[in-house]
């Protein structure tokens, strides 16, 4: 040992190790003149030839040779004994092999070859930096910075140029790292990126046992302060040399391709594009995109090379460290509110993932904005954490640092940078302290965009008094799928390789070390923002995130950031335009238009005479207008950034499939709603029209889910084919030798007709009165109108366009006339009674939802699409006989109504997450759920309601809902759901959204979305196959049929004199109501629960007539349900009182419909309630899921 280190002494350093190629201070050029291209014989990897300049080996003599070794040199071989057990320390920076195969340095060299050397000297000082320090931490990562200082030996000049600095810093962790591995007090030792930054590796050390998750402690490497010249690191200087980044590798490491202008290189280790940088497009994408531009061409013939702010930063970020701890400590001093703000401020944006990944909005930068803040007097310290959060809020909302930048430094030195020169090399500016570190270098325009967004956004609601902003905003969280309209994926982020070579991005290239996403982002986000300008309020992106890998593992590589996620924020009243309107002809700007739109761009001639550059854009219907952005995009991203189609995965209305209607479904039934209700509009003018009516008609208010547009499958105009029916008089009947005829759903309308002195104070009579106004409208109609109508004693049905129209005659005083009850003492007094409640449902408070929704749908046009994929979802469930369509309707009213600390949806499958996620999280037992439409609830009625709800809570609905006009009765929720289907409902709401998120956000995987629509059936124990021929709904069904049959109808409704079709006949109904009549008295009486029915209700789907074909392995065909009790199988189980089998005396449908019954492998564990056995029953049509 004592030889080798006399050997250190006496040779030369660089004759030490054979991979050596030259004195790095020797071949050096300049500090700031650039790097000489190296010489023909370095690239064939040969020695180069000594020159005058370089030292030589200095000849000692015998007697110098051998002298003992100096204290200095003893500590030094002892350190090296015990850190290395090897003395050969000195090594050049690609001799890697000192280190041990279990570990792997956690940086990406590329390029591989670098000078410099490196040895390991112990660190100069560990100190605790951070968060932890200051008592600012949240949970749930509990994160302890320990910053360690690394001794100024291991340095040499020019450690800042060509990536020197970051690879001895990730080869200082990594020797830590290979040391700390074998120690016992260690449970987790892991590298990570300090906020994905690929330049800044950083070590994970987690405790052993029970407290490894608990806390990380995150060790940094820095330099000694004092190390670098400030000067250096400026902005406007350069710390990367082209001709080294360009070299790229030996043969051995690599191959270099080139395509004229363009090289690229692919190495073992990672790809990076190297190119040649020439004009930029002639559009502008952003600030940043005409810096530099031709900088490189000009390198080449010696000028001066392009400015590399971002890498310098990074050095300088290392250096500030402890100064930044220091600073943060004197503004918290004595300022308890700063902690307690801090606090809030870190959940604020952990809810709205900013603080995570590359350019995140981290806590230590927000940390660092209320210091300022504090600096600026805009908060004192006095103030509480709550104003604290206000104030850093506000400041957010009014201050665009992409436009004006902040400083926190406080003397005006001439030596340092400027504001506008920060400007120049950054997206986002904010100046620490120390006057040369731009905090937020990382960040784009369009991350601090979203995050003053937020902070705007925040402060309405923060002033709302109607919000709790409290739950609003620090405990609800805002994942990127339910806070943007529309979302879509880049799948492949290799493809940004082509994007810096389309874009000629090679200075950000250098500048980010080779990292394509991250040069290549801001171009692309720069690109969508224009495209989108005028529909879309807001365009982010997600940050890159890399996750965290053990010691002996590579790095991760800058495609292992895996899929980037972009959202859009819609202007609801231009998203959907067809229309991209330019500048006309003649003028300049129209050659820039050209450009930008490519081959899209076309004249054309409008109303005002002009003839100005346009971009039409391909949609028919309401669902495609809807996807017009998703057009936009893909042509923007292929024409400018070379990324191909494949490669981008639009997730923005994949649920609207299950919405779709008639056989070719191609719109999602926005048209037919609209269409209906035109009609409906018609026919409301003609019966306020109507003469010779003994009293006036004074309103016509609809009542059918279609005139509030939340009708799932909204009727289709059809005009019914005679030869498909039979005929009796004037009507048609269903055929048994055909197949049912199309369902046409009759669209109820309420009549209300004029007070008068006439009418009756008799209930009976006044029914009277309304069936003689059914006749009398019939026939008005058919003789001023010349429509089809058809009368019956509680309504009138009119067949107008196709549609029929089901007229029903209110008179206003009737609910009140059949709440009079007489006492025994003969005395007349009013209550509540089913009747009187039934009919002041349908006749006042149904119509008045009906206009208020009619009202919310024109101000948000996805609510009705919202609302129906909602019910899609739960009669998917089986359960929408266990739930009112109007209480869903309500439901997601709400969410436009109330949307904080969202935006309103503008799309129908943001609005739809967003119902199960209200469904999943909110708290039904303790709160009630205001619906306040038409604002017809003040601040302080609101609060009553959740008062009374409190002390009222034992006898009031699980669900309770509150409406303007129904303050404390909860209508639509007093009988149904129960506490068991609400809780059933808020489990499938969880997993529904859970699995949707996971498939939306995994663009990689088998995206099938009508996983959530198709309903278990294994939790059945008797399946019975139905005939689809008698399904009159079958194209309804969440997986459309191959084949369909013929039903019976044209879509042509020109013709007057035709015959009244088949209105309301659905089979699948009418089985099922059989079912319930013909099982009531199944179980008999005398159960231990007072008579309970042998059939099962609360598993019973009383609507639902869905499902798969289940495959069967026991089944039997039978022509009615008594078959299913004489064929039953033989015990594990026996019939309870089954001597009462009771069947409706028409069962012809019965006949046609089923096909068969199946028990399943299940049944041997039926639902047992005391002495009677349960079964839970499905009716199944061949070949289809749930029916609506």
């Amino acid at each position: 040992m004592l030889q080798q280190s006399l050997w250190r002494r006496t040779v030369p350093l660089e004759t030490q190790h054979p991979c050596f190629t030259g004195s790095p201070e020797a071949a050096e050029e300049a500090e700031q003149g650039p790097e000489p291209p190296a010489g023909g014989a370095a690239r064939r990897g040969k020695r180069a030839a000594p020159t005058a300049a370089a030292p030589q080996p200095a000849k000692l003599s015998r007697a110098e040779l051998y002298k003992p070794p100096t204290s200095e040199e003893l500590t030094q071989l002892k350190e090296t004994e015990d850190l290395f057990h090897s003395s050969l320390l000195r090594l050049q920076l690609t001799d890697q092999a000192w280190l041990s195969k279990d570990v792997k340095v956690p940086f990406l060299q590329v390029p591989f070859n670098v000078k410099g050397r490196f040895h390991f000297v112990p660190p100069a000082e560990l100190k605790v930096v951070g968060s932890y320090l200051l008592g600012t931490c949240v949970r749930p990562e509990i994160n302890v910075d320990v910053a360690v200082t690394m001794p100024r030996e291991i340095f040499q000049d020019k450690d800042n140029l060509n990536q020197r600095y970051h690879r001895k810093r990730a080869l200082y962790l990594a020797h830590i790292a290979q040391h700390l591995s074998k120690e016992k007090l260690f449970g987790s030792v892991r590298f990570a990126y300090m906020n994905s930054n690929h330049l800044k590796p950083i070590l994970l050390l987690r405790p052993q046992g029970k407290d490894e998750k608990m806390v990380t402690v995150r060790l940094h490497a820095c330099p000694d302060s004092g190390l670098f010249k400030p000067s250096r690191f400026h902005p406007s200087k350069n710390n990367v040399r082209t001709t080294w980044f360009m070299e790229q590798s030996t043969p051995k490491e690599g191959r270099a391709w080139g395509w004229g202008n363009m090289r690229l290189f692919v190495s073992g280790r990672d790809c990076t594009q190297c190119l040649r940088v020439g004009l930029l497009p002639p559009f502008s994408l952003g600030r940043r995109l005409v810096i530099g531009s031709n900088v490189l061409s000009s390198a080449h013939t010696g000028a001066t090379e392009p400015p590399t702010p971002h890498y310098n930063n990074s050095i300088l970020c290392d250096t500030v460290m402890l100064s930044h701890l220091h600073f943060l400590s004197n503004a918290a001093t004595d300022f308890p509110g700063m902690k307690d703000g801090l606090a809030l401020l870190k959940v604020w944006l952990n809810q709205r993932q900013l603080c995570k990944g590359l350019g995140c909005f981290s806590g230590f930068l927000v940390s660092m904005l209320v210091a300022y803040l504090l600096m600026k007097r805009k908060i004192v310290k006095m103030m509480s954490g709550y104003q604290v959060l206000r104030s850093t809020l506000q400041f957010l909302a009014t201050t665009d640092l992409s436009v004006t930048g902040i400083s926190l430094a406080k003397d005006a030195d001439p030596s340092l940078p400027v504001l506008d020169d920060f400007h120049q090399a950054f997206e986002v500016v904010f100046v620490d302290p120390s006057g040369l570190v731009n905090l937020c270098a990382d960040m784009t325009a369009s991350k601090y965009h979203q995050v003053q967004f937020e902070a705007k956004h925040s402060m309405e609601i923060l002033d709302d008094r109607m919000v709790d902003g409290f739950q609003v905003l620090l405990m609800t969280p805002k994942p990127m799928l339910r806070t943007f309209d529309h979302v879509f994926h880049l799948k492949h982020v290799s493809k940004l390789q082509g994007t810096c070579k389309k874009m000629q991005l090679l200075n950000e290239l250098m500048d980010r070390g080779g990292n394509y996403v991250a040069a290549a982002l801001p171009f692309v986000v720069s690109l969508l923002a224009r495209g989108l300008s005028g529909r879309a309020q807001l365009v982010a992106h997600s940050m890159p995130q890399i996750s965290e890998w053990p010691i002996d593992a590579e790095p991760p590589k800058h495609k292992d950031v895996g899929p980037l996620t972009f959202g859009l924020l819609f202007v609801p009243e231009f998203a959907a335009s067809t229309l991209e309107k330019g500048p006309q002809a003649d003028h300049p700007e129209a050659l820039e238009f050209r450009t930008f739109w490519g081959e899209k761009s076309e004249l054309r001639r409008f109303q005002d005479g002009s003839i100005c550059e346009a971009v039409v854009w391909e949609a028919s219907a309401v669902c495609q207008k809807r996807l017009i952005p998703e057009q936009i995009i893909r042509h923007l991203l292929k024409l400018h950034a070379d990324i191909p189609e494949s490669s981008i995965c639009y997730t923005g209305a994949l649920l609207e499939s299950v919405i779709r209607t008639g056989k070719e479904a191609s719109g999602t039934g926005e048209e037919a709603m609209v269409s209906v209700v035109c009609s409906y509009n018609d026919l409301s003018r003609k019966l306020w029209n109507l003469k010779e009516l003994p009293l006036t008609v004074t309103a016509v208010q609809g009542v059918h889910p279609a005139f509030r547009y939340t009708d799932v499958f909204p009727p289709i105009p059809m005009k019914p084919i005679y030869s498909f029916h039979n005929r009796s008089k004037h009507l048609l009947l269903p055929s048994e030798e055909k197949p049912c005829p199309a369902y046409i759903t009759p669209l109820k309308v309420i009549c209300h007709m004029e007070g008068s002195g006439q009418w009756p104070q008799d209930k009976g009579a006044i029914k009277r009165i309304k069936a003689a106004f059914h006749l009398q409208l019939a026939e008005l109609l058919r003789q001023q109108h010349q429509l089809v109508c058809r009368p019956a004693v509680t309504h009138t049905d009119v067949y107008k366009d196709g549609y029929v129209f089901r007229l029903q005659v209110a008179y206003h005083r009737e609910p009140l006339i059949l709440k009079e009850v007489v006492t025994p003492e003969g005395m007349l007094k009013y209550q509540d009674t089913e009747e009187s409640r039934q009919l002041e449902l349908e006749t006042l408070h149904l119509p008045y939802l009906t206009s208020s929704l009619h009202g919310l749908q024109q101000q948000h046009p996805v609510f009705g699409s919202t609302s129906r994929l909602a019910k899609r979802w739960i009669s998917a469930q089986l359960l929408s006989d266990s739930i009112s369509e109007e209480c869903v309707d309500l439901l997601v009213a709400f969410l436009f109504l109330h949307p904080a600390p969202f935006t309103p949806p503008s799309s129908p499958q943001v609005g739809f997450l967003r119902f199960l996620n209200l469904l999943a999280t909110f708290d039904w037992k303790n709160n009630p759920l205001i619906v306040n439409l038409n604002t017809g609830l003040t601040d302080s009625v609101c609060t009553e309601i959740k008062n009374k709800f409190i002390a009222a809570r034992s006898r009031l609905p699980v669900m309770f809902l509150a409406t303007p006009k129904d303050q404390w009765s909860s209508m639509w929720t007093r009988e149904r759901p129960s506490a068991q289907i609400l809780q059933r409902l808020i489990l499938l709401a969880l997993e529904s959204l859970r699995v949707l998120e996971e498939q939306l956000m995994d663009p990689l995987s088998d995206q099938d979305m009508k996983m959530v629509f198709r309903p278990p059936l294994d939790f059945y124990d008797v399946l019975i196959h139905l005939n689809p021929n008698q399904i009159p709904r079958h194209l309804e069904s969440v997986d459309r049929p191959v084949k369909s049959v013929s039903r019976g109808v044209v879509k042509n409704s020109s013709a007057v004199n035709i015959l009244f079709p088949v209105v309301g006949y659905d089979p699948v109904q009418l089985y099922l109501q059989d079912l319930r009549v013909s099982t009531a008295c199944w179980g008999g009486r005398g159960g231990a629960q007072g008579g309970a029915p042998f059939w099962h209700l609360d598993c019973l789907p009383l609507q639902d007539a869905a499902g798969d074909i289940f495959r069967c392995l026991h089944g039997m065909d039978i022509a009615s349900p008594a078959e299913v009790l004489m064929n039953a199988p033989p015990p594990p189980w026996k019939w309870e009182g089954c001597c009462d089998v009771r069947m409706s005396s028409d069962t012809k449908h019965q006949e046609l419909l089923l096909k068969s019954i199946v028990f399943s492998t299940k049944v041997s564990r039926p639902f047992v309630s005391s002495q009677l056995i349960h079964f839970s029953w499905l009716l199944v049509p061949i070949g289809v899921h749930d029916g609506q």
